[in-house]
């Protein structure tokens, strides 16, 4: 019991300074993530608003308006 308490807390700890040290990210990456979220939330809206029971024409006419100039497509794609 005493070894897998060790091991266990020897791996738990590895874990933290592997997490510390993460690679800081560059300026791309970060609007990459920017844009992911963005459209990521103009899917959600979307989503919600065909629950509600509305037109598909409704819902994809906002989504599209969400994802002007960040994604492309009927159906909001990231560019890449």
């Amino acid at each position: 019991m005493k070894t897998w308490f060790l091991t266990f807390t020897a791996l738990a700890l590895g874990a933290q300074v592997f997490a510390a040290t993460a690679p800081a990210l560059n300026q791309e990456t970060l609007d990459d993530i920017a844009k992911h979220e963005a459209i990521a939330a103009a899917h959600n809206t979307a989503a919600k608003c065909l629950r509600e029971g509305k037109p598909d024409a409704v819902c994809e006419g906002a989504l599209l308006a969400a994802c002007k100039g960040i994604a492309i497509g009927k159906f909001c794609g990231m560019k890449h």
